[in-house]
């Protein structure tokens, strides 16, 4: 066994008795991590509301060798997740952030760059009124970091770049674009206009630039198609909180 000490991020929560929870933390120094949170459930918990949903905080926890559940000892609150009452796309960006850390990282598989990206964008859902693009934005880099980003620089098929291109086509098991040259007949309804695959690729880009975007709705429609089919190919499944982002 050995004592940790690591900045979190709190994406689940579950009962584990009367008194205490399971808390699954996605952390910068270790990726995700669950840990029993002895008393948690009190009401003068040694934790208090350092560990409640979507918060980020600092914690100690006790890594156990075997399959046991890590022991978390100490949590202190470093900043609150706080969406505006009003803003419920923002509130439920959140809960979709936890939902795909949870579901698309491994235990113990370290990606600091993502736990920095979900960060920063749950701290842009908390004040901003549209939260389209920072939800694109996190989809497209929890990809890239599990190395399921599709390809946006060339058809798949042929290998033609995409910027001598009008018009595309997204092959989800094969994770990229398809040139009208090797576009198949099942493809027609997902065509993708070179415009947003220009878009895409800001979007992944380590610059800022993707946050002085604007979408025409047809735009947003190409890359929400895109970004759905990837997520729910990676997941296994379609994002259960997706269903409340209505978009």
């Amino acid at each position: 066994m050995s004592t940790e000490k690591t900045d979190a991020i709190v994406i689940r929560q579950a009962d584990w008795s009367e008194t205490s929870r399971v808390v699954t933390f996605f952390t910068h120094d270790h990726g995700k991590i669950a840990a029993l949170a002895k008393g948690a459930k009190r009401l003068k918990g040694p934790f208090e509301a350092a560990i409640d949903l979507l918060v980020a905080c600092r914690i100690v926890f006790i890594r156990k060798s075997s399959s046991s559940l890590d022991i978390l000892t100490e949590a202190q609150l470093i900043e609150r997740f706080q969406p505006n009452a009003a803003n419920l796309l923002g509130l439920y960006g959140g809960y979709y952030i936890a939902e795909l850390l949870d579901g698309l990282t491994e235990p113990y598989d370290p990606h600091p760059t993502l736990y920095k990206e979900a960060a920063f964008l749950l701290n842009r859902l908390s004040t901003e009124s549209d939260s389209r693009l920072t939800v694109l934005r996190f989809e497209l880099t929890t990809l890239r970091e599990i190395g399921q980003l599709p390809s946006f620089e060339q058809c798949i098929a042929c290998g033609r770049t995409s910027l001598t291109e009008q018009q595309f086509a997204f092959w989800v098991s094969q994770g990229g674009l398809l040139c009208p040259s090797c576009r198949r007949p099942e493809y027609q309804s997902n065509r993708i206009q070179a415009g947003t695959v220009a878009i895409l690729r800001q979007l992944v880009s380590g610059n800022t630039v993707w946050e002085r975007l604007t979408l025409s709705p047809q735009q947003f429609k190409e890359i929400r198609q895109v970004t759905t089919s990837a997520i729910s190919a990676a997941l296994g499944r379609r994002p259960k909180t997706l269903r409340y982002l209505k978009f």
